[in-house]
């Protein structure tokens, strides 16, 4: 029993310790974000990494799953002869939850795991080091891009991924299924507003700093050699995952 205690007593010690450290490197790195000098090159270079080449995988899980919504929606709505519905339905589900949400989790799939590979490779080989003796903070030069590309372009891949499952949606109802066309791009707008769109994005800021921030931190305080860099790769994106499902609750609550 007293083992057992233990145990527990460890797991939430190391949360906690974990917590500190993911506070103190977004302290650390909104410091230096605000001081000079600024690598607006390495900036945009992190933007094109983060946004542009999360494009095709944003398009395909987007696309999908507003078609997979609309099929379900449809087939749960012709119960109840709501088919007008469906497209309202749809939009304000992408807007709202699913296209952040999506598109957070994958971006952290695919960006925070290179994140923190990245970084942990740069901390084994002692490259982080040598910044240091250069007098380089390694913070400013490796945190500050990252986490300013997944604030600013997280937005971008939102928003285009708000399009491309309304589209979606559309081609599933409209041209599969035989609604009405009119009437379903008069619903899918009707019961909209720029708060629906302004929750959205506000959420894909949040989890861009979220996932980049995870991803960078896990892979600072790695140890352990190549395989540290595999434990943290691993576990960048199983926490980046976890916090934005955690925040992703808070948000819809404070956002409605």
């Amino acid at each position: 029993m007293t083992s057992v205690l233990e145990n527990i007593g460890l797991i939430f010690i190391r949360l906690f310790e974990q917590t500190g450290l993911w506070f103190r490197m977004l302290w650390r790195t909104i410091v230096w974000g605000v001081r000079p000098p600024f690598e607006f090159g390495e900036w945009f270079r992190q933007m094109v990494r983060v946004g542009v080449e999360s494009v095709p995988v944003v398009f395909l899980t987007t696309m999908f799953t507003g078609m997979v919504f609309a099929l379900e929606t449809y087939s749960g709505f012709h119960r109840v002869h709501a088919e007008d519905f469906v497209g309202g339905a749809v939009a304000l589900s992408m807007l709202r939850e699913l296209s952040p949400v999506l598109v957070g989790l994958m971006v952290t799939g695919r960006v925070g795991s290179s994140m923190a590979a990245e970084i942990g490779t740069m901390r084994v080989t002692e490259q982080i080091d040598a910044l240091k003796a250069l007098a380089t903070d390694p913070v400013q030069y490796l945190f500050v891009p990252r986490m300013i590309a997944g604030i600013v372009m997280l937005p971008f891949l939102v928003v285009l991924g708000d399009a491309l499952g309304i589209g979606g949606g559309y081609l599933v109802a409209v041209k599969l299924l035989g609604a009405n066309g009119s009437v379903y791009e008069q619903n899918t707008f009707q019961y909209l507003n720029m708060q629906d769109l302004w929750a959205g994005v506000i959420k894909a800021a949040t989890f861009g700093l979220i996932l980049t921030l995870t991803g960078c931190t896990r892979g600072y305080y790695t140890s352990g050699g190549a395989e540290g860099v595999g434990r943290s790769t691993t576990q960048a994106v199983v926490s980046a995952s976890l916090i934005i499902l955690f925040v992703d609750f808070f948000l819809t609550k404070m956002l409605l």
